[in-house]
């Protein structure tokens, strides 16, 4: 089931209304807020006793909020009442008074009312566009567990800094099957493990793309579904692993309705950060690396520097395993000790990402299978690649580069085990990851699977390879993967 409201953790009651994830003094704000402007047009008899209910509402609802927090989505609900409070309560005053009360004609109050209203209705359609992200309920049969780790390749020196003392440091988030936790147990919070830290990744992704933080203060609010530092399942054995890597300037968080998902199903995935590619990344010492990475606006030479940000990324992912594998061995303490199944592994990544599992699964034959989802396979075409990959893309379009599907066609054909090529349709770039559930809903941006169909869609696809791949399912993947779109079979030799 990939959606379950209402929810509530620790008091804080968030309802779904048409799309809205709005806190319950969020939802009391609004019809408070409405009956105060539309009060004036209610029969005599009835209007003072709706504007005094609808006052009482309003104010304990926005004293509520001023409490816990106002997202800027309610300060236009907020300006609306406001102005329609002095003319909805005035008359009230002033027959208390005793003198008669003055209302205006209803040729002056209509277009006030009507103002006032469209400022209330921009409200909800703020927080429908920007809301509060819920993650959906992971369907495996496992609870899901989280934690994060930092560790330091002491045979790398850090290529983006001049200092020949330091060494290349990545952050990686793990979830993991886990053990049901208690009631009431409080979930891990998005982006990071404080809200501190949530809150200095939402604001660096936000100047990334160029969008002021305000718009997205809805993220670093979030809960996800794993809770840090559940304890490992008892059973289920020992879990087959998944490394991710994030897009250029993504961050290990980006993906994380698809790693609960595959955690519920036995999966350990792994994300990481990538110190100065990622947007920002918050070290244990509380330090922030920002990105250097950016984009120069020229072709050619944004694509040689993507070929060595590739490269650093293909070369943390296989150093991660290597961590992973001494953890497993016990010569790192952790309470995943003797449960990782170094043996079947997986590398994925989205968008740079994608490109960076590509090259991992080139230059390292312990990956046994490879994703990419939608991601330009920059960097060396050879050696060819050896373990079953699973593209996932978006359609292709005018304003697609050109040279995209002709290099991960390539890839894949030349490939010596079968691969598969997936074009969603209604996919954009950002449907493969957790976009949708906060952005607006803007077809070119995030895709038109909707909030909740865009997660099932890349969870469904890539848990079929993985169980083919890694587990031996007896599934027929090409049957389940084509009731999901366009599906390319690459077979050795050629054959398709």
């Amino acid at each position: 089931m990939w959606q379950r409201v209402p929810r509530a953790e620790h008091g804080r009651v968030t309802e779904n209304i048409a799309g809205l994830h709005m806190s319950l003094p969020e939802v009391l704000v609004l019809p408070g807020a409405v009956a105060l402007v539309v009060a004036r047009w209610f029969p005599p008899a009835a209007r003072r006793r709706v504007t005094i209910a609808a006052g009482a509402v309003f104010v304990l609802s926005a004293i509520v909020l001023s409490v816990v927090g106002i997202r800027w989505q309610l300060l236009p609900v907020l300006a609306g009442a406001a102005v329609a409070s002095p003319f909805a309560l005035s008359p009230l005053l002033q027959r208390r008074t005793g003198r008669p009360a003055w209302r205006a004609r209803w040729w002056l109050a209509l277009p006030g009312s009507v103002a006032c209203l469209g400022l209330i209705a921009a409200g909800p359609a703020a927080a429908w566009a920007f809301p509060v992200p819920v993650f959906p309920e992971p369907s495996g049969r496992f609870a899901v567990g989280t934690r994060v780790v930092q560790w330091s390749d002491p045979r790398r020196p850090e290529t983006f800094t001049a200092d020949p003392h330091d060494r290349r440091t990545v952050v990686v988030q793990l979830w993991y099957p886990a053990r049901k936790s208690p009631a009431g147990a409080r979930r891990a919070q998005y982006l990071g493990r404080t809200e501190h830290e949530a809150r200095t990744v939402s604001d660096a992704l936000a100047r990334q793309v160029g969008l002021p933080g305000f718009l997205v203060d809805g993220i670093p609010r979030a809960r996800t579904r794993s809770v840090f530092g559940a304890p490992v399942a008892d059973r289920g054995g020992r879990f087959p692993v998944v490394l991710f890597s994030p897009g250029s300037g993504g961050v290990r968080t980006q993906n994380t309705a698809w790693a609960e998902e595959l955690a519920s199903h036995g999966y350990l995935v792994a994300a990481l950060d990538h110190p100065y590619d990622s947007a920002a990344v918050v070290l244990a010492d509380g330090r922030t690396i920002r990105t250097r990475t950016a984009s120069t606006g020229d072709g050619d030479e944004d694509g040689k520097a993507a070929v060595g940000w590739t490269a650093v990324r293909a070369a943390d992912l296989g150093f991660v395993l290597t961590q992973l594998d001494r953890l497993d061995r016990g010569e790192i303490a952790g309470p995943l000790t003797g449960r990782l199944d170094t043996g079947r592994v997986a590398v994925t990544g989205h968008s740079m990402g994608g490109a960076a599992a590509l090259q991992a699964a080139r230059r390292d034959h312990r990956f046994d299978a490879v994703i990419d989802l939608d991601g330009y396979p920059h960097g060396p075409a050879s050696p060819s690649l050896h373990q079953p990959a699973l593209a996932l893309t978006q359609a292709v379009t005018p304003a697609t580069d050109p040279r995209y599907m002709p290099r991960l066609t390539g890839a894949l054909e030349f490939n010596t085990a079968t691969s598969y090529r997936l074009t969603i349709p209604g996919a954009a770039h950002l449907t493969f990851m957790d976009g949708p559930l906060y952005l607006p809903p803007v077809p070119s941006a995030v895709g038109s699977l909707g909030r909740t169909g865009s997660p099932r869609v890349v969870a469904a696809t890539t848990l079929a390879f993985l169980d083919a791949t890694l587990r031996h399912k007896p599934v027929d993947l090409p049957g389940v993967l084509s009731a999901y779109g366009d599906l390319s079979v690459h077979r050795p030799g050629g054959n398709r």
